[in-house]
């Protein structure tokens, strides 16, 4: 089992709300005192929420399916049903929240404590004594909850650390964070041994700051070979970076310069790095060989500007100049960096027209209404009620359904169905019929009452 995951598919469902409840009031001398039917609670709401002790999204691994409560119903007396418990999950900083079916970005969670509803719960169901009205007083029908949303989305995390240490495979990056901080990556001689970023806690005077281990890169990385933009993604938000070069390699036509610029090539093919700061640390230094060779192309750094460092991970040579350097501009960056906001949600409402639903004429015969409003009362309604199903037909009709068909070129008889054409309720429409129109069923079933 991996201890660091950074991507994952997450199947998610918000809770159901409460059905609403058909009561009438009864006691002693009082057999019909009215409706008091209370309405259902409504569903809980599946919660994402930046959480800064948290930096994996292991726990989402081993669990991809979260649901939230369903409300609960209505009772009698006029008692609402309690709302369902939303379900909140921690995710670290700077989760980019995908739709798991065609990758569109919903949204990239920055700044501790920004929440994002990724499932709504359900709307309970009004209970009979919220229905009564001068037409219907004692209402026999409640309507009933809403379904929760349900949805896979994809979580991916993108390392939020102040330094990355980037490099060819085998040039020490582990060692050197296992060397300054506390991290405990695996190191061994082979290529890959990194396959995940470490992240390692350093302690530089007064400054505190992480430095990611980004596993190596190889030329090709931009375009993805070796999982190189698997790679690369890591070190989007790093504030600096660091060039670990390996001063004691024996590949032949690699040397430490043409390595800075194998890198720095599927870097900048990469993108969305530039402006970044660069120092280059010459590494594995106790080797007699490697020491002669950081000593000899050390100048060819300093040449383009860039601070150069000669260290061993294995003696701890050069160590603590680096990390105070590296915790100098750590410092300088958080000094002009601008205060870290919660990510502003923007609300984009659906385009539905001023009536609030569209009509669409599929054929001559076959008509297809969509809209919020007639959607969400086709879900609320018990068509085993002969009541409920009136209700319904009323509804419709204030809302200018009726009219907009009959624009449309509907005639009686036209098959008309409310909500998406496949799983969307069907009804044969007769505009004198009233509910006796309604009493169909979801397209593609057999259930036709009417």
């Amino acid at each position: 089992m991996p201890d660091f995951v950074d991507q994952v598919i997450l199947h998610v469902r918000a809770g159901d709300g409460g059905n609403g409840c058909a009561s009438i009031h009864r006691e002693k001398f009082k057999p019909l005192g009215g409706p008091d039917g209370g309405d259902g609670g409504r569903g809980g709401d599946v919660i994402l929420e930046v959480d800064p002790n948290t930096a994996t999204l292991l726990d989402y691994h081993r669990r991809p399916h979260r649901k939230a409560e369903n409300g609960r119903q209505g009772q009698g007396s006029h008692r609402d049903g309690a709302k369902g418990a939303d379900v909140v999950l921690p995710v670290p900083n700077g989760t980019v929240v995908k739709d798991a079916a065609t990758g569109e970005v919903l949204i990239d969670l920055v700044g501790a404590g920004t929440r994002y509803v990724i499932a709504k719960g359900g709307q309970g169901g009004l209970g009979n004594a919220a229905l009564a009205s001068a037409r219907r007083k004692a209402p026999g029908f409640a309507l009933l909850g809403e379904p929760g949303e349900a949805l896979d989305v994809m979580l991916e995390l993108k390392s939020v650390a102040d330094v990355a240490l980037v490099g060819f495979p085998s040039a020490g990056k582990s060692s050197l964070i296992a060397a300054i901080s506390a991290a405990k990556p695996k190191i061994a001689d082979y290529p890959f041994t990194t396959l995940i970023p470490n992240l390692g806690v350093v302690t530089a005077g007064d400054t505190v700051f992480t430095v990611a281990d980004v596993p190596g890169l190889i030329p090709g990385a931009s375009q993805g070979k070796g999982l190189g933009h698997e790679f690369l993604r890591h070190v989007e938000r790093c504030d600096m970076l660091v060039h670990v070069i390996d001063c004691a390699t024996m590949e032949p036509g690699r040397d430490p310069v043409t390595d800075y610029e194998v890198i720095e090539a599927e870097l900048d093919a990469y993108g969305k790095l530039e402006g970044r700061p660069r120092m280059v640390v010459l590494n594995k230094a106790d080797v007699p060989d490697a020491r002669d060779l950081a000593d000899l192309v050390r100048s060819s750094f300093e040449e383009r500007g860039l601070r150069v460092f000669t260290v061993s991970a294995a003696t701890r040579e050069g160590l603590r100049e680096l990390t105070y350097a590296m915790g100098e501009w750590v410092a300088a960056a958080r000094a002009v960096r601008p205060i870290e906001e919660p990510t502003r949600l923007v609300i984009r409402p659906k385009q539905l027209g001023e009536a609030g639903f569209k009509v669409r004429k599929v054929n001559d015969n076959l008509f297809q209404v969509t809209g919020e409003k007639p959607e969400r009362w086709i879900r609320q309604t018990d068509f085993s009620n002969d009541e409920a199903v009136g209700y319904l037909a009323d509804r419709l009709e204030r809302l200018g359904v009726e009219d907009a068909l009959a624009k449309a070129g509907a005639t009686a008889g036209a098959e008309v169905v409310i909500g998406p054409m496949e799983g969307g309720y069907v009804f044969d429409w007769h505009p004198t019929l009233g509910e006796e129109a309604l009493r169909q069923g979801p397209r593609g079933t057999d259930n036709r009452l009417g």
